[in-house]
């Protein structure tokens, strides 16, 4: 078949798949909203971990006055990408009040914790305090220290995402060689391979992964290459199976005659050929290594403090669910299964597209 009509066959069957595009559409955004996730978050300091143990677990779209007091802390300029990538140097403390009044040089607050007045001087304000006193609204609401709900799920996207796309790309680099050896070659090459497969599968996905997690130390890092070091063994099967199959088609055998190597035959006319079912399992293994990561992350060797994922917020808060303040566990709940349902939908309307057989 030709290849411009295959495309245009395969872009006609996903065009036509309501759920497959809704899919696409949401993991479009869900990307979008991880890379720029500072710039859209309410609190953009670095890991939205601004506190305010004053108004602690509070309810979806609860709104409190909040004063922005200078600090003497001076530091550089930042650039731009720094602010995307790492959020804004934080030069103030902010404090939740429940009113203020500007008289002369000073400025009285009556604090929302205790209800005790605070006085200011003026003179520590760069310009009129008013404009350091702004309505705060927390749309998901607070947590059990007081962050913004909001702002730590979308910068928790971020985790989720890189630990998607690394996992993904260390279990293709590794599954996709080795899985076209074993095929290609078979017999004492294959049995060998296919070995250390069985092996590696025989052991539980999160016992594999918190054994690697112990070798290379709990980090941000080191859990992205300890998922992907535990996801490559699906690849290599499914690699290894469809080179089998496509080593008998007269185009190899063809390609076997005219002397082309075994390294050309294998990278430049099977692989090419088989990308469809890699692609279909790369779909399920960016699915697959959000949850691991947020089963890490709930266990406690995830992604450490203060950085957001969806796995810690659960962690922090799942004893709430029985104290009458089920949202702080329930959201990011919702958030880790939108984006699995997301992932796992689209794989399927790939593989119909595709018509990737098992």
């Amino acid at each position: 078949m030709n290849l411009n009509i295959f495309r245009s066959q395969v872009f006609q069957k996903i065009k036509s798949n309501k759920l497959g595009l809704i899919s696409l559409g949401y993991i479009f955004l869900c990307s979008l909203i991880a890379i720029f996730c500072y710039a859209i978050a309410p609190d953009n300091s670095n890991s939205g971990n601004q506190m305010h143990l004053e108004i602690h677990s509070k309810s979806p779209g609860f709104s409190v006055l909040m004063l922005s007091i200078p600090t003497t802390k001076t530091s550089d300029s930042q650039s731009w990408f720094s602010k995307i990538l790492n959020g804004k140097t934080n030069n103030h403390e902010e404090l939740p009040i429940k009113s203020y009044e500007v008289k002369n040089d000073s400025l009285k607050v009556i604090k929302y914790s205790d209800g005790l007045p605070k006085f200011y001087n003026t003179s520590i304000f760069s310009k009129a305090p008013k404009k350091f006193i702004t309505q705060r609204t927390f749309w998901f609401g607070t947590d059990k220290y007081g962050r913004d709900l909001l702002s730590r799920l979308l910068i928790g996207t971020r985790i989720s995402f890189f630990i998607g796309f690394i996992a993904v790309f260390i279990s293709l680099l590794i599954g996709i060689p080795v899985g076209a050896v074993a095929g290609y070659y078979g017999k004492k090459v294959d049995a060998f391979i296919m070995w250390i497969i069985n092996i590696t599968w025989s052991i539980p996905t999160l016992l594999l992964v918190v054994a690697f997690i112990l070798i290379l130390g709990k980090g941000y890092w080191q859990v992205f290459i300890a998922v992907g070091l535990t996801m490559w063994v699906e690849v290599a099967r499914i690699v290894r199976g469809q080179v089998i199959s496509a080593k008998q088609e007269q185009y190899i055998e063809a390609a076997k005659a005219l002397g082309y190597s075994d390294f050309r035959i294998i990278f430049k006319h099977i692989l090419p050929n088989i990308t469809a079912p890699i692609i279909v399992i790369s779909a399920a293994n960016f699915a697959a290594a959000i949850l691991i990561e947020s089963g890490l992350s709930f266990l406690g060797i995830g992604a450490q403090p203060p950085t957001p994922s969806w796995g810690a917020i659960i962690k922090n808060h799942y004893n709430y669910i029985i104290l009458g303040k089920p949202f702080l566990a329930l959201i990011p709940g919702i958030a880790i299964m939108s984006l699995v349902m997301a992932f796992m939908l689209l794989g399927n309307s790939l593989r119909d597209a595709l018509d990737v057989k098992s």
